[in-house]
C-alpha cells in the first residue's frame, strides 16, 4: 500500500520450502495420473512399454504447459522480453521479484520430487539412467542459474526449452492414441530447431555482448557477482561461446540423425505396404483355370458343341 517493492534473497530456509512444494508435487502427481492418464489407458489398452511412456508424456505435458504458461507470463510481466538489456543490465541479479523466486523454488521442487517417482511409477530398469540423466541436467541448470544469479537469462532459456518438449510429448501422446498420424513431430522438429536458434542467439548476446560491459567488473561473491570478470577476459570468452556453440551443434546432429532414421522408418514402411497392395492386385488379377470347352446361356458345352454330360440309358 505504501509502494514499497518486497524483494528476496535466497538462503537455507529455501530448503525447507522446496521440501514443502515436493509434497505438494507427489499429490498433484498422483491426482493427474489417477483421473487423467489412467482413465485414458484403460481405453487405449497399450502394452507395458508403451503405458510406461505414455505415463510419463502425459505426466511432463501437463507440467510443461504449467510452466511455460507461468514463464511466459513471468517474463512478460517484468518486461524481460520487451527489454532484452534487462537480461545483463545492473547484474549481478541478487534480489528477485516473489514471482521469479517462487518459480525457481516451484521448479527445483518438481525436479526433486521426479527421484522418488521413479519408485512409485514402477519405471523399469532400462529407463532409469535416461530419466536420471534428464532429472540431473534440469536440476544442475535451473540451479546454477538461481545460485550464480543468472536468473533473468534462466527464465528465457527454460521458457524456450519448455516449449520445444511439450510439443515433443504432445506428439508422443498423439502417436500413442493414433499410430498414423506423425503430424505433431512435423511440428515439433520446426519448433526445436527455432528454439535451439534462440538459444544460440540468446547465449552469444548474453555472454559474448552483455557481460562484459557489466560495469562492476571485480570478483565479489559476498554481493554475487561471479563472472562479469571471467567474461571480460576475451579468451575465456571465446571459449566458453566455443564450448556453447559445440554442444547445440552436437544437439542438432543428434535432432537430424533422428529424424533421418524416422523418415527412413517412414519410407521403408510405405515402400513395403505398396509392394504388399501390389501383390494382393496380382493374386486378385490372376486367371481361373477354365473347364475345357465352352459356355452357351450358362451351360458347359463341349469343343464339337455337344454337352459333357452324360446322357443316362434307358433300361429294358
Amino acid at each position: 500500500a505504501d509502494g514499497e517493492l518486497v524483494q528476496y534473497h535466497y538462503g537455507l530456509k529455501d530448503l525447507v520450502t522446496i521440501l514443502f512444494y515436493i509434497f505438494i508435487a507427489i499429490i498433484l502427481h498422483a491426482v493427474v495420473q489417477e483421473y487423467a492418464l489412467d482413465k485414458i489407458n484403460r481405453r487405449l489398452h497399450l502394452s507395458k512399454v508403451k503405458h510406461s511412456k505414455f505415463n510419463e508424456s502425459g505426466q511432463l505435458v501437463a507440467f510443461h504447459l504449467t510452466s511455460v504458461i507461468w514463464c511466459l507470463y513471468v517474463v512478460v510481466t517484468e518486461g524481460y522480453i520487451s527489454n532484452p538489456r534487462s537480461l545483463w543490465e545492473n547484474y549481478p541479479h541478487v534480489y528477485l521479484p516473489f514471482q521469479v523466486k517462487f518459480f525457481y523454488l516451484c521448479q527445483l521442487a518438481y525436479w526433486l520430487h521426479a527421484l522418488p517417482e521413479l519408485y512409485f511409477q514402477k519405471v523399469r530398469k532400462e529407463e532409469i539412467p535416461r530419466q536420471l540423466r534428464c532429472i540431473a541436467l534440469y536440476l544442475v541448470h535451473i540451479a546454477g542459474a538461481y545460485l550464480l544469479n543468472l536468473t533473468r537469462l534462466g527464465l528465457i532459456l527454460l521458457l524456450l526449452q519448455y516449449l520445444a518438449e511439450f510439443f515433443f510429448h504432445m506428439a508422443r501422446l498423439v502417436y500413442f492414441t493414433d499410430e498414423n498420424n506423425e503430424k505433431l513431430f512435423n511440428v515439433w522438429a520446426v519448433v526445436f530447431v527455432v528454439t535451439r536458434l534462440f538459444t544460440l542467439t540468446l547465449y552469444i548476446l548474453v555472454i559474448g555482448f552483455g557481460l562484459p560491459r557489466v560495469d562492476n567488473q571485480a570478483l565479489d561473491p559476498e554481493r554475487g557477482n561471479f563472472f562479469s570478470f571471467l567474461f571480460n577476459n576475451i579468451l575465456f570468452r571465446m571459449s566458453v561461446l566455443l564450448l556453447v556453440c559445440l554442444f547445440q551443434a552436437s544437439v542438432m546432429w543428434r535432432f537430424i540423425h533422428f529424424q533421418l532414421r524416422r523418415w527412413r522408418e517412414y519410407w521403408n514402411e510405405q515402400s513395403s505396404r505398396k509392394r504388399a497392395a501390389a501383390a494382393g492386385t496380382k493374386q486378385q488379377a490372376k486367371p481361373l483355370k477354365r473347364d475345357s470347352g465352352y459356355h452357351e446361356n450358362g451351360v458347359v458345352k463341349a469343343e464339337n458343341g455337344t454337352s459333357p454330360r452324360t446322357k443316362k440309358l434307358k433300361s429294358p
